[in-house]
Parts: C-alpha cells; sequence; structure tokens
C-alpha cells in the first residue's frame, strides 16, 4: 500500500498513536527540507550569486548528513541494530531510503549547476577547464603551479611496497594511472589536493573574474610530477568519513583527553560515502571501494561536475553587489541607539530589552552587555555558557577584560559541541590560563544552553542581569542566522540562573526548584506537555485554544503525541518548524487542526518560540531547545518566559509575519510533501524576512525621531526660563 494510500486509509477511523503511518522518518524530512533550499538555488527570484549560494550550501549539508546522520545509522547496522524508529525503519532500511533521496537530490544539484554557470558566464564570471584557456593563461597557470603548487605535492605510490595510503575526512584526491614509454605496467599515484594551504579551490586568472579549478591545474602538470613517463589517466576522488567517534564518559579519566582522543579517530574513522568523477573507469572504481571497505554498489556516488560544492562558496562571495540580495547592515536596537546611558540602567530602569538578529545588532547588543559588564566597577561576576564562538568574536575578549578587571569570571564551555571541539579546547584553555573559571557542565548531557548572567552591586543592593537568547556567541552566525534574546533583570529569573549555574558548576544535579524558567533535561519536556494538555482542558470548557511553536526541528515522540491529541480536542496548533518534522498535518479526526509551514530564506531560521494562549492569559516562552529527545532529555537547555506585554507584542508580530509569508514559506501536506505558497497580492511579494529587516528600521527611525522631538522640548523649555 503507497503512503496516500495509507493516509487516506487512517480518515475516518480511530487512531492508534503508537502507529507508524502517523510518523515522519526524522532523515527523510530533513533530506526534504534540502530539497527546499536546493530550491531557492532554483529560483530566479533569488540573485544569482546567491543561488550559488544555495548550491554550496547543499553540498555542505550533505557532507554533514553523511558523516553524522549516516555514519550514525552505519554504527547501529555493523552493531547489528534491528530496532524499529516510531516511523518503523530500521537503520539498514533507513540508509537505503536516504541514499534513493540523495541521488535524487544530486542530480537536481547538478543540473542547477550546469545553468548558474551558463548564467555566470552571461555576468562575465567564468569558471572553466584548464584546457579551455589560451595560450598566455597555460603560461601563467603553469608558472604559478610550479611556484606555489608543485612544492606542496606529494605524490603517493600504490604497489605491494607502497601500501593503500590513508585517505583523510572531505579531502580532494587525484588518482593518477602512469607508465614508462617503453613498458605496460600501470602505477597508480595518489596525489592529494593540498587545499587549506592558503590556495583557493578556484583560482583566478588575471584581473577579470576567470577560475580554473585547483585540482584541474595539478591534473595538467602531472609531467613535472612525473617526468617522462606517460599518464594513462588522472580521476578525482573523494572520502566522507563518520563523525560519530564520541566515547562513554566512563572510558575516560579526564574530559579533554577524550575530546582530544575522538577528534584523532574521527580523521580515522570509518568511510560512510566515497564521492568519483563520473569519468573515473569501473576498475579504479571497484578497486578504491575494495581498499576503503565499503559496497562499491551503495556508497560509492558519481559527481559529474564540481566535486565538494561547498566550496562555491569562494565564487558566491565575489563581491558583485547587483548579483546579489541588498546588503544588509544589522541596526541598533532602538532602545540601545545613539548616546543610550549604561546597559543595566536602561534594564533596570526601563525593562527587558527583545533582541531580534540579525536584524538588529549583536555587536551594539549582546556584545556590549558583555563589554560593560567587563569594565563597569560594580560589576562583581560574571557567568556564562559557550557552546559555540568564533574568532573574530569579542565575547572571549570581554571575559578576559573582565578577569583582569578583578571580576570573578565563570565559563561552561560544552567540549562536545560537534565539529567545533578543536575550537572549544582551544578557548578552555586559554580561558583557564587567565585565571577564569571553566567547567564543561554536567556528566552526560551536552550543555546547549545560552545564558550570560551578570551579578551588579547596585544603588539598593546586589541585582542580577541576563541575557537568554536563542542562537550562539558567535559574531559570524549572528550575522546569518535568525535569532532572538532576551535582557532582563527579572527576580525570579535571576534565581534561577543562580541555581543552574550551580548545578552546571558543580556537574551534578541535587533538587532544585525553579521559579520561571524551564531548563532541561528534568523540566522543559513535562513543562510543555502540561500546558498541551492545559489548552485541551480549556478549550473543552468552550475556550479557543491555541498553541503556537517556532523551531527547527520536532522530532520528539510524546510532544508529538501530544498536538495530535490537541487537535483531535479542536485547538488549533501552528507549527513553523524549518527542517524535520515527524508530524503528519492534515488527517482528518486527528490533524485537520495543525498546520505546519517552513520558512527558507537568505537567513537560516534558527529562533524558538512556544506560545499557550491559556484562556487569553497568554504566555510566550524563548530558548535554546529544539523539541527533539535529544534537547528534552540529553542536554541543558534554558527556555525562559517573555513576559512584558510590549516584548510579548514583539513576539506575536514575528509569529503572524511568518505564519502570513507567501514569499519563502512552504507548508507541509499529509504525505510530508511541502507545497511552496504563492503570492496572491503585491505586499505578498515581501519574505518574512525582508519585513523584518523593515520593521526593524522603522523601530529605530521612529525612536530617533521620538528622541529628537524630546531633545526640542528640552531646548524650547530652557529657552522660556
Amino acid at each position: 500500500m503507497s503512503e496516500q494510500q495509507q493516509i487516506t486509509e487512517m480518515k475516518g477511523h480511530q487512531f492508534d498513536l503508537s502507529s507508524p503511518e502517523l510518523y515522519l522518518n526524522r532523515e527523510l524530512t530533513w533530506l526534504e527540507f534540502n530539497r527546499r533550499v536546493l530550491h531557492e538555488g532554483q529560483d530566479s527570484r533569488t540573485p544569482l550569486l546567491d543561488r550559488v549560494m544555495f548550491l554550496s550550501i547543499i553540498g555542505s549539508n550533505l557532507d554533514e548528513f553523511f558523516m553524522k546522520r549516516i555514519g550514525g545509522l552505519k554504527q547501529q547496522v555493523g552493531a547489528g541494530v534491528t530496532k524499529h524508529t516510531v516511523d518503523g525503519r530500521t537503520p539498514g532500511q533507513q540508509i537505503t531510503e536516504c541514499n534513493e533521496v540523495v541521488r535524487d537530490l544530486l542530480a537536481q544539484q547538478q543540473q542547477l549547476e550546469g545553468q548558474l554557470l551558463q548564467l555566470l558566464g552571461k555576468e562575465n564570471i567564468r569558471l572553466v577547464n584548464y584546457q579551455q584557456l589560451n595560450k598566455t593563461q597555460r603560461q601563467e597557470i603553469d608558472t604559478f603551479f610550479l611556484g606555489n603548487i608543485y612544492p606542496l605535492l606529494t605524490p603517493q605510490g600504490m604497489d605491494p611496497a607502497h601500501p593503500f595510503p590513508f585517505i583523510s575526512n572531505l579531502s580532494l584526491n587525484l588518482l593518477v594511472a602512469t607508465r614508462f614509454k617503453e613498458d605496460d605496467h600501470i602505477f597508480l599515484n595518489r596525489i592529494k589536493v593540498p587545499t587549506g594551504t592558503g590556495i583557493p579551490r578556484f583560482i583566478q586568472i588575471g584581473a577579470d573574474h576567470l577560475y580554473v579549478r585547483f585540482e584541474d591545474v595539478i591534473a595538467n602538470n602531472l609531467s613535472a610530477i612525473f617526468p617522462e613517463m606517460v599518464i594513462e589517466n588522472c580521476e578525482l576522488f573523494r572520502v566522507t568519513r563518520n563523525a560519530i567517534t564520541e566515547k562513554t564518559l566512563d572510558q575516560a579519566n579526564d574530559l579533554l583527553a577524550m575530546i582530544e582522543t575522538a577528534l584523532r579517530d574521527r580523521k580515522f574513522a570509518e568511510i560512510v560515502r566515497l564521492e568519483v568523477g563520473s569519468c573515473m573507469t569501473s576498475s579504479h572504481r571497484g578497486m578504491l571501494a575494495a581498499e576503503l571497505g565499503i559496497d562499491v554498489h551503495n556508497d560509492v556516488f558519481s559527481v559529474p561536475g564540481i566535486m565538494a560544492k561547498r566550496d562555491l562558496f569562494e565564487i558566491a562571495s565575489i563581491e558583485r553587489p547587483e548579483l546579489h540580495f541588498p546588503q544588509h547592515q544589522p541596526l541598533d536596537h532602538y532602545r540601545l541607539a545613539g548616546d543610550s546611558p549604561n546597559i543595566f540602567h536602561i534594564i533596570r530602569e526601563e525593562g527587558a530589552v527583545f533582541l531580534q538578529h540579525p536584524y538588529e545588532s549583536f555587536e551594539s547588543s549582546v556584545e556590549r552587555f558583555l563589554r560593560e559588564a567587563s569594565v563597569d566597577p560594580k560589576v562583581l561576576a560574571i557567568k556564562m555558557t559557550l557552546y559555540r564562538t568564533s574568532s573574530d568574536s569579542r565575547v572571549i575578549q570581554y571575559l578576559l577584560d573582565a578577569a583582569q578587571n578583578g571580576k570573578q569570571v565563570a565559563v561552561v564551555v560544552e567540549l562536545k559541541a560537534r565539529f567545533d571541539e578543536s575550537a572549544n579546547i582551544h578557548w578552555a584553555g586559554y580561558l583557564e590560563q587567565a585565571g577564569i573559571h571553566v567547567t564543561y557542565g554536567v556528566v552526560g548531557l551536552k550543555t546547549h544552553s545560552k545564558v550570560v548572567f551578570v551579578i551588579r552591586r547596585d544603588y539598593n543592593g546586589l541585582k542580577r542581569y541576563a541575557h537568554i537568547g536563542t542562537g550562539n556567541y558567535h559574531a559570524g552566525t549572528a550575522r546569518m542566522y535568525s535569532d532572538i534574546g532576551l535582557l532582563t533583570c527579572d527576580r525570579d529569573i535571576g534565581d534561577d540562573l543562580t541555581e543552574l549555574f550551580n548545578y552546571l558548576t558543580m556537574g551534578y544535579a541535587p533538587a532544585r526548584k525553579y521559579k520561571k524558567l524551564l531548563p532541561s533535561p528534568k523540566i522543559l519536556k513535562k513543562g510543555l506537555l502540561d500546558r498541551i494538555n492545559r489548552e485541551i482542558s480549556q478549550h473543552g470548557k468552550g475556550k479557543n485554544g491555541l498553541i503556537q511553536f517556532k523551531t527547527n526541528a520536532l522530532e520528539d515522540t510524546e510532544i508529538t503525541k501530544a498536538l495530535y491529541k490537541a487537535s483531535q480536542a479542536g485547538v488549533h496548533v501552528d507549527l513553523i518548524v524549518r527542517d524535520t518534522c515527524r508530524l503528519r498535518p492534515g488527517i482528518t479526526g486527528l490533524s485537520e487542526n495543525i498546520r505546519v509551514v517552513s520558512i527558507v530564506g537568505r537567513f537560516l531560521e534558527h529562533c524558538r518560540i512556544y506560545y499557550f494562549n491559556n484562556n487569553g492569559d497568554e504566555e510566550f516562552f524563548i530558548g535554546s531547545a529544539d523539541i527533539m529527545k535529544r534537547n528534552l532529555e540529553d542536554r541543558v537547555e534554558v527556555v525562559t518566559p517573555v513576559e512584558p506585554k510590549p516584548l510579548q507584542a514583539e513576539l506575536r508580530k514575528i509569529l503572524d509575519v511568518q505564519l502570513s509569508d507567501r514569499r519563502g514559506a512552504w507548508e507541509m501536506q499529509a504525505d510530508g510533501s511541502y507545497t511552496q505558497l504563492k503570492p496572491t497580492a503585491r505586499g505578498e511579494q515581501r519574505s518574512a524576512q525582508q519585513q523584518f529587516i523593515e520593521l526593524a528600521g522603522q523601530r529605530l527611525a521612529e525612536a530617533r525621531r521620538l528622541f529628537k522631538k524630546k531633545g526640542k522640548k528640552k531646548i524650547a523649555k530652557r529657552k522660556r526660563k
């Protein structure tokens, strides 16, 4: 029976909420999200170089998918796991279905690459093969090769005296077959393309936007590496290794040592994918698969175009403003702009501040909060969680400044933030050397919360200030991710954060009571389930039940079941879910009261909002947690209520704008597919993200107008005196 037939069969019947047919697969719905990302590259309304960016994002996303998700599934298969997921699939079945979808995505990606290269050519941005260069251009690139690339190359022979070499993760490699002129014996050699050595993947020739691939330059200068030999063929390949190498905590005496070992293990981890150029011979393909220990039919992917398309970020970054979205410069928050006073005075006297990035500046809000805390003589202590940060972020420097200024500084560093382990180990050591208290959270739990906690001696005693957000303290992603945050000095939240940081720095969990925060793993899931059930109960008494969630993923089965029950009770449920979503909307008798929307745009949607109508006494929450089992049960997350009515109005605006978006929104159907919404009026041509850019500007302009008007009144009053 087809999936659509199963859905039709379900309608009009009693539903068993444990039935696999009611749940979509996590991996397949994440791949479906990548179809939507790919569509942004296919959409002619997207500026050309940003279409290239979306093409490269797909390449990067699929690399990570194989490293994390396929890698994990292969480990399960290797361990003999046959347990079915909630959607009724074994690990092996998931791999098979995912590979089928991936091959279709790759075919579409390749078609898009060809279209974009043609369009780039019309804009005089050309990516050409070495053989397309004229004599002068070849001489220029050959000279560059001899001076800048040749010394970096290390050809490795493969024969009984030279075993098959180690192939590092995501490296580009050339398999070169050579022979002597008077001999038929073929020698096989591997040459690693030395990317990451300061040479771009796409090498520019001359002053114009003419580019040739790094590996193509090497392939056409092999005579320098193999003099007096015949080059039979030269073929490109690339491997992807499993990123799931974490050891259990009881296997290591020291957490830092464990993580460093895991990083080394990842480099040598098992192969989960082999990509080969479309011209590679079947014998060489089979040889590589055998040497790498993978299935030549299922784990080998032919790439007819540019391999490692993630590197197309280089092309997408070309400075041609007319080929990009209009440049967005984050604005100062309207309450923090201009010559505003001490930020702590603003929060204390005027109330909590709601932040929306990247529309409002991370630098002049969150970084300012830390900067002023680091030098304010009244600030006694700073505590924060650090999941990811960047080398260009000022966050680390402000923490160092605070310590040097005699303040007590404590940082909870998450060493297991995947793909940032090495950077976080570096930062942890750097901070410890400066005398900062560094801890690594709670054994067995990732610390994923986004919190800065400041204790200040105000005129009326100690007061606690905080930033609680949905995004990392990372200056780079703050310009690319759509996140929100709260600056507050709420007394109860301050009490809760004192408890939270004691929990994090002690490393174990005695019973703690929280007044307002919903932290995981102990409280958040129960808090969400209780509020869903409350909406059901209130709606049953004739009230207008309404639940609205904005999250990156909805994967947790218990929350999904509770939302199904809410829909069956008549409660309306709006879900803005960026990628993975297990729930099927629109099934009569089960989920006809549920709408699922996904927003895709120039910024990555990353914030989390949880709203409950609560019989008119509305509740809004924001925080770091997605609705995934790992976030709710295996991580330390922080979700906070947003209680001031003006700030609730701002959150209401975000939800309303995104739910009415018809430019960047996709609506999920009952079978798990998505339909792109289409504008029906001129005003609907503007995406939600574009509207947020405009709204941030309007708020700031209005604040400046009022400030100017207030200043004029003061001047007039002085003149009258």
